[in-house]
């Protein structure tokens, strides 16, 4: 994992990671935090958090980059 943005809820913290591998190939995981564990769940993100999370991913480029990949 090289870059990391992530927002914390009462709940759990939800996550989306940069992946780079010694390939060079890329990829994208969405994930949830509850405390030092990764949840084993599909991720969920309020709409009251999402803006957060836009901030925390706009202080990370390759992410960023790699995410308007999805959403031009």
């Amino acid at each position: 994992m090289t870059e990391e943005a992530s927002v914390k809820t009462p709940h759990h913290e939800p996550t989306i990671q940069l992946l780079e591998y010694e390939s060079g190939e890329r990829a994208i995981r969405f994930c949830g935090y509850e405390g030092a564990r990764m949840g084993r769940y599909p991720l969920v993100i309020g709409e009251e958090f999402l803006a957060e999370l836009g901030k925390q991913v706009r202080k990370n480029p390759k992410l960023r980059r790699l995410l308007r990949k999805m959403v031009p």
